[in-house]
């Protein structure tokens, strides 16, 4: 990778041995493998080790979890938030695995409508809930720094399973509860 890193260096015109560019192969290695540590991580794996038996058959919501990922296409980050509801069949998730399941998807090259499907599938695989909804929001990089250049375009995908794409009133609940909040 660092090898790869100098030659576009020079390909853009910069000279890999100038002092502010000696170390930045080397950074920019390191930051992939952090930005991309996903393909190594197994999201049933982390989920298993956080089932609880719960008789609780009521939404279980984690909103507003934070993401970072890269754009498969332009290499550039999206940035923004993700909702994630389960609605448990039996047994409950540790909540902070959820946010952990995002960052496993996240941290993949990626394209936002997959990122929010991942996220769904894997979770109504490993957990078997009675549904899984999955709202993801984001900023694009590769639409604001370049193409089209607008600055404050927003996209919003989402992933409904079970109940939540099959129960009108158990989706507009969902949908209702991850409207922004003011806290006091």
């Amino acid at each position: 990778m660092e090898e790869l890193i100098e030659k576009l260096l020079l390909e853009i015109g910069e000279d890999p041995k100038r002092e502010g560019l000696v170390k930045t192969p080397e950074r920019v290695a390191k930051a992939y493998d952090f930005l991309t540590k996903g393909y190594n991580e197994d999201p049933c794996a982390i989920l298993n080790k956080a089932l609880f038996q719960e008789e609780y058959d009521e939404m279980v919501l984690v909103r507003d979890i934070e993401l970072f990922s890269l754009c498969e296409h332009h290499l550039l980050p999206f940035y923004g938030k993700c909702h994630v509801a389960y609605m448990p069949a039996g047994q409950v998730v540790g909540l902070s695995k959820i946010p952990r399941i995002v960052d496993v998807f996240a941290r993949r090259l990626q394209v936002q409508e997959r990122l929010t499907n991942q996220i769904a599938d894997v979770l109504m695989d490993c957990l078997s809930p009675q549904g899984v909804a999955v709202v993801v929001e984001a900023k694009h990089l590769c639409m604001m720094m370049r193409g089209v250049e607008k600055q404050n375009t927003v996209v919003s995908t989402s992933s409904l399973r079970g109940v939540f794409r099959d129960n009108q009133p158990t989706r507009d609940e969902f949908m209702q509860l991850i409207k922004p909040h003011r806290y006091v």
